[in-house]
């Protein structure tokens, strides 16, 4: 048996098998409700009890701007953030939650007609299938909008994979946008294959500048942190194993855009409208971009064409071009992943 094969045989037995409820866990890797944005909670409210019990995310990798977007979801489980995001896109827009677990799809599926009627529309399609391998599930090329995942790709063997297969299915200024495990080494060897460390999304944990370089190496040069908080290892017996890394729960966003490596200065500036509903006084970008309402704000050229080639665009007001070049964007020097927050190229 492959070590892909391993992994998700022991993944698919833990979360179908072991796993009961979210009260199972062993860290503070999955989120609770009070991590989870206002907005969102009334949204989460119209999502079905047996959904809810079955979620085992680490944050709410769910942005905003999303009416009538197409939208699919990594590791969509029972399906919580698939019917979360139902509400978001509304009736023209399309969900596609994929997951590897038979006993999770179930409850996702069951449940389906129970949410369309609470919602007044049905836009939600469930897939079993693998992360690795979307262009078997029929996902052509160019054709998501955004791609989110919760806690699911540190679960994955083949991480390169996954991350090759959701640029290929991103349009051009589509967004991905998730949550993870990150740590701040490799994890050794030895625990890779450990069933509840792998479970417990501790195991397959990325560590932060192999996350950085792969996405490099895919032409991605700079992604950006929303946000981050420690993990804290709450069981014995774990923390005996793994007690010598340092985990975050991270939520990161990227485009798929032609980017530059570095934070260059063209003298560009952005400037926030105010019309995103859940967002009326200021737009947060990432753990460093906080655009208040009406105020210009001087930005790098990446985070230039982030925003304005995105769906973003109509949210912002933009002036300037790259006609001009005055060096490198003055930036924050960049934290590591065991300081307050993990940085990506940008500032």
């Amino acid at each position: 048996m492959t070590l892909l094969n391993e992994t998700n045989a022991a993944v698919q037995h833990y979360y179908g098998q072991v796993l009961h409820s979210s009260d199972d866990l062993k860290t503070s890797a999955c989120c609770n409700i009070d991590a989870v944005p206002t907005y969102l909670k009334s949204l989460m409210a119209n999502v079905h009890p047996e959904v809810q019990a079955k979620f085992y995310g680490c944050g709410s990798p769910l942005p905003p701007v999303l009416r009538d977007q197409t939208v699919v979801d990594l590791g969509c489980g029972a399906g919580r953030d698939c019917y979360v995001l139902a509400q978001l896109v509304g009736a023209n827009g399309q969900v596609l939650g994929v997951d590897m677990t038979e006993a999770q799809l179930a409850v996702a599926t069951q449940h389906q007609a129970w949410h369309s009627e609470r919602f007044g529309y049905a836009n939600v399609d469930f897939r079993y299938g693998f992360i690795e391998d979307l262009a078997a599930l029929g996902i052509a090329d160019e054709s998501v909008d955004v791609v989110v995942s919760n806690c699911v790709i540190n679960l994955s063997a083949n991480k390169p994979k996954v991350m090759a297969e959701i640029f290929r299915v991103l349009k051009t200024g589509g967004e991905l946008y998730f949550s993870d495990v990150f740590a701040d080494r490799r994890v050794p060897t030895a625990l890779q294959q450990d069933p509840v460390l792998l479970g417990e999304c501790l195991a397959g944990a990325w560590y932060w500048e192999d996350f950085r370089r792969l996405l490099a190496s895919l032409n991605c040069p700079d992604l950006r942190v929303v946000s981050s908080q420690a993990i804290s290892i709450d069981d014995a017996e774990v923390a005996a194993k793994i007690g010598m890394v340092n985990f975050r729960s991270v939520t990161v966003r990227a485009f798929k855009l032609p980017l530059e490596d570095r934070c260059e200065d063209y003298g560009q500036v952005a400037c926030y409208l105010g019309t995103v509903s859940e967002q009326p006084h200021a737009f947060v970008f990432d753990d460093h971009h906080y655009f208040e309402t009406g105020r210009p704000m001087r930005v790098c050229g990446n985070t230039y064409d982030m925003l304005k080639a995105s769906r973003y665009a109509a949210h912002f007001q933009f002036l300037g071009d790259k006609q001009r070049h005055f060096g490198l964007f003055d930036c924050t020097p960049s934290l590591s992943i065991q300081e307050t927050s993990t940085s990506g190229a940008c500032c």
